[in-house]
């Protein structure tokens, strides 16, 4: 039974080859002076792409991302509420205490302040 998965491997490694080998053979081999610049929807780039951002900026990112999975859990939940009862409501409930629970730690610690990202370094900062 192991068999249809090998063929559409194969079928798939081979289109893969395939699209890869006619866009070799068939694409364009030129070095215009505009070929290696960046094009970002017609507007002339300004600056490079390597800019530093604050590590806050990623943990932010990150709180961002687990909130929006905690949201989906609980939609999920709430299609088949009805189906679950009360031991699925209390669980909903616990989970979203833990997830209130979290957020208050993140916002205590400081982890949501916006303007700590804003403040000069100290004075004895050296580089």
């Amino acid at each position: 039974m192991l068999w249809p998965i090998v063929v559409y491997f194969v079928v798939v490694l081979a289109l893969v080859a395939a699209m890869l080998g006619l866009s070799w053979v068939l694409g364009e081999r030129h070095r215009g002076r505009a070929t290696g610049a960046t094009y970002e929807g017609g507007i002339v780039s300004a600056g490079t792409a390597r800019v530093r951002f604050p590590a806050q900026f990623y943990l932010l990112a990150m709180f961002f991302v687990v909130f929006d999975l905690e949201t989906v859990f609980i939609l999920t939940w709430a299609v088949d509420g009805a189906e679950l009862g009360w031991a699925g409501y209390a669980t909903v409930v616990v989970f979203g205490a833990v997830l209130g629970a979290s957020l208050a730690y993140l916002a205590g610690i400081g982890a949501l302040d916006f303007h700590r990202l804003s403040r000069p370094p100290p004075a004895d900062h050296h580089r």
